[in-house]
């Protein structure tokens, strides 16, 4: 089976192997293998390996395709309990939505059995509440609710109990990064702990990213230390609506990621926005039109300033029966007056 892997003389496999190890980039489903002078590491993603490795001082790696055996030893969850359980993985925690308590205990066990590298196991408590949009969570296993997530390079240190994150935006994330150029001005109006703000300023853009929750804009700050890029990064705890002003027609690329209620913040979006902007606008509507309600909503804010193009209509994924989490991306663009 061709699976992605780093290609690497031996010498210098141990500093690859723990490059990917730190970025969470090794596939633990197959074996390292030596073959033919050169030493193969599975990863789980070619481009974002790529990427965890292109800053190496050396050049004695690449991205190849190859057919390592499977890794048969390693115990699982399932293999403990004799049924698979249902858990998402963010960094070394294992997040569980169970009602029964005695089955999240039985589940934390087995993943702490198993040899997988998760030592924290949580359980949500409740569900998403209040402006700052966290939860409350059990301890199954481990210290706390502090984890540290890694996706495309980047790490993220986050405080589950006292921030919202979602590790299922992490493609998304990436698509967004992709698009930026070197010198850009990008505005974050919903910055959380740094997600996108982080990746954007590591492509090269000089980033502001504001957010209502103090504890979230404590991790950005330190989040754009840990990778690098805290000169490129200027943060604000407040509402957005407040800054505004300061940064009016500043931005040439804006993220809007509310999706329960981005549209309400729209008319600061057009204030930040420059002659040209691209603004990723995220939304959660209904099937039978998941993008009408937030172009009517774009087009009537930007109008009379702005010529308004949709870009790309996306979906990101679906968020409950019957209803889409979608992402526009609009070029604003100021007509001459």
């Amino acid at each position: 089976m061709d699976v992605p892997c780093a290609r690497v003389r031996p010498a210098k496999g141990e500093a690859t192997r723990s490059r990917l190890a730190d970025a969470d980039l090794i596939d633990d489903e197959y074996e390292i293998t030596v073959e033919d002078g050169w030493l193969y590491i599975p990863v789980v993603d070619e481009k974002a390996a790529a990427t965890a490795l292109e800053s190496a001082s050396d050049r004695d790696h690449d991205i190849v395709t190859f057919d390592p055996p499977a890794r048969h030893t390693q115990t699982t969850p399932e293999d403990v309990l004799g049924w698979e359980p249902s858990y998402e993985r963010l960094g070394e925690a294992a997040l569980l939505e169970e009602d029964d308590d005695e089955r999240a205990a039985e589940i934390a066990r087995a993943i702490v059995e198993s040899d997988l590298p998760l030592e924290t196991v949580l359980n949500k408590a409740s569900k998403i509440k209040g402006e700052t949009r966290i939860r409350d969570w059990d301890v199954l296993e481990g210290e706390g609710t502090t984890v540290v997530h890694r996706e495309y390079g980047c790490t993220f240190e986050l405080d589950l109990a006292a921030m919202y994150f979602s590790p299922r935006l992490a493609t998304e994330r990436h698509r967004v990064a992709e698009q930026v150029e070197p010198g850009e001005r990008a505005f974050d109006m919903f910055a959380g702990v740094g997600p996108f703000v982080i990746p954007l300023a590591k492509r090269g853009a000089e980033c502001v990213g504001v957010d209502i929750n103090e504890a979230a804009i404590e991790y950005l700050e330190r989040n754009a230390t840990t990778n690098g890029v805290a000169d490129h990064v200027t943060t604000h705890c407040a509402d957005v609506r407040e800054i505004a002003p300061e940064y009016e027609g500043w931005a040439d690329r804006i993220v809007m990621n509310l999706p329960h209620s981005a549209d309400e913040f729209l008319e600061s979006a057009v204030t930040i926005a420059g002659d040209r902007c691209t603004l990723h606008y995220y939304d959660i509507q209904h099937e039978d039109d998941p993008f009408g309600p937030g172009e009517h909503a774009i087009q009537e804010a930007a109008a009379p300033e702005y010529d308004v193009t949709v870009e790309t209509r996306r979906t990101v994924r679906s968020y409950a029966p019957h209803e889409l989490n979608v992402c526009l991306d609009v070029v604003l663009e100021r007509l001459e007056s």
